[in-house]
């Protein structure tokens, strides 16, 4: 039986409008505390957030779910995805859950699952979880239910983690960093922890109000830090997304420097300070093939992976590789956290630029990408990708890049759309398989 509720992330829609409901929240509580009372000790799962309106409630249902099957309740209040894995384990929980839609508007909200090891769930565990959700599940006795506790000092527990990923040998006195933070769950730790380590911060996106995360401001919306960069004459920019858990670089020029430029960074510096493990990288089907042919050129590979940090984390504990992550930011380096985390990478990008003395236009541009483009096509029903016709205009298309390029056409995995992407070395070819393609895919699905 397949997942009805959990995507790639976790759950996620539109909050009193889809599945995103109180009622979903407090089941799901019950259900993961259920899924998760092992043992004879006292069991205990810790919750963060986001700055969403919505996470008040979320939250309290989430509490009323969990403390009803039995397990006691730690609240970090708002805090980026990675705290709460990290904290997971530190504090010895029985599962973690973030409560959070990413870089999504703030109408949407999510809830995220790690177990106790500070990993996303398995899909093994969230099939149990979602079978649960029809269930009466049983209650705890009157005299079992859970308690609810917030802790005080859960941002600094994080920001000393943060900081312990970098040397002690680096400092970041006179760097000026601009540093976005999308309104969202890192709007405190994250300048907290670049000024702690000597950095001058022009904090951008450091004022929620439960209705502007991710409003014309972090990963997917960098324009006023481009602005800010140039204006403040920042060295770098650092533009974070809702949850923190992704990271997009500006030069001091006010250039965007997407994932794959960075995991070229950290994945090159790694290797050369021999710390890079399973000789390579990584990515997903998305990333340039600028990056492999990058990647090739220092005897290094990249493996490539469905879209998804998830689909990245999976082939990375597989593999034994610690270095990946996804060309729109997700940033995973395993010897530092179990999930993406985007100050702890920004900060391997900031220590590459105090060692190497150089600029960051210098610095963050490796290589330059290939021609890529990506378009994507609405169908009201069916599987136009079965088509005869469809079938034919993706050999012709391969045909006519020669070896030269990629393709790939994909379902989305969230709406009835099919996503088109080519990349090679002439634009003119890729623009010319894109557009057949799509045409046999609106034909066959009219």
């Amino acid at each position: 039986m397949g997942k009805q509720f959990f995507g790639t992330d976790g759950i996620r829609g539109r909050t009193n409008a889809s599945v995103m409901t109180a009622v979903t929240a407090m089941k799901v509580g019950q259900a993961a505390g259920t899924r998760f009372l092992r043992g004879d000790h006292r069991h205990r799962v810790v919750i963060g957030k986001d700055t969403r309106l919505s996470g008040y409630m979320l939250e309290n249902a989430m509490v009323a779910g969990f403390t009803s099957v039995g397990m006691d309740v730690v609240l970090l209040g708002p805090m980026p995805t990675p705290a709460v894995a990290l904290l997971t384990q530190e504090l010895r929980a029985d599962v973690g859950v973030m409560i959070s839609a990413s870089h999504n508007p703030y109408e949407d909200n999510g809830i995220k699952l790690f177990g106790p090891d500070g990993f996303k769930l398995s899909d093994a565990d969230e099939l149990a979880i979602e079978a649960m959700l029809a269930e009466d599940l049983a209650l705890a006795s009157s005299d079992e239910i859970g308690r609810a506790r917030r802790i005080d000092d859960a941002r600094g527990r994080y920001i000393h983690a943060v900081k312990q990923s970098l040397s002690k040998a680096i400092r970041l006195d006179g760097l000026k960093i601009a540093l976005d933070c999308a309104n969202g769950a890192a709007y405190q730790v994250a300048p907290s922890a670049f000024w702690e380590l000597g950095a001058e911060v022009f904090a951008l996106g450091v004022e929620p109000n439960g209705r502007n995360i991710n409003l014309n401001c972090g990963s997917t919306h960098v324009g006023a830090l481009q602005e800010t960069v140039v204006s403040s004459g920042a060295d770098i920019g650092i533009a974070l997304d809702g949850d923190a858990d992704r990271l997009i670089v500006v030069d001091e020029k006010g250039q965007v420097v997407d994932g794959d430029q960075i995991m070229a960074l950290i994945g090159s510096e790694w290797a050369a300070q021999g710390r890079l493990s399973g000789g390579g990288v990584v990515a997903t089907v998305m990333s340039n093939l600028g990056l492999e042919r990058f990647l090739r050129g220092r005897g290094l590979g990249l493996v490539r992976t469905a879209v998804g940090d998830r689909h990245v984390l999976e082939a990375m504990r597989k593999g034994g590789y610690n270095v990946g992550g996804e060309q729109s930011g997700h940033m995973i380096l395993l010897d530092h956290a179990t999930t993406g985390d985007g100050t702890v990478a920004a900060l391997q990008v900031l220590a590459a630029l105090v060692q190497s003395g150089k600029r960051a236009s210098e610095l963050l541009h490796l290589f330059d990408p290939v021609p890529q483009l990506l378009r994507n096509v609405r169908f009201a029903g069916g599987k136009p990708l079965e088509a005869d016709s469809v079938k034919a205009a993706i050999a012709d298309a391969e045909a006519s890049l020669n070896g030269n390029g990629r393709l790939v056409i994909r379902p989305s995995g969230t709406e009835p759309v099919i996503r088109v992407m080519a990349e090679g070395d002439d634009a003119g070819e890729v623009e010319a398989a894109v557009a057949s393609i799509c045409a046999a895919v609106e034909r066959a699905a009219a």
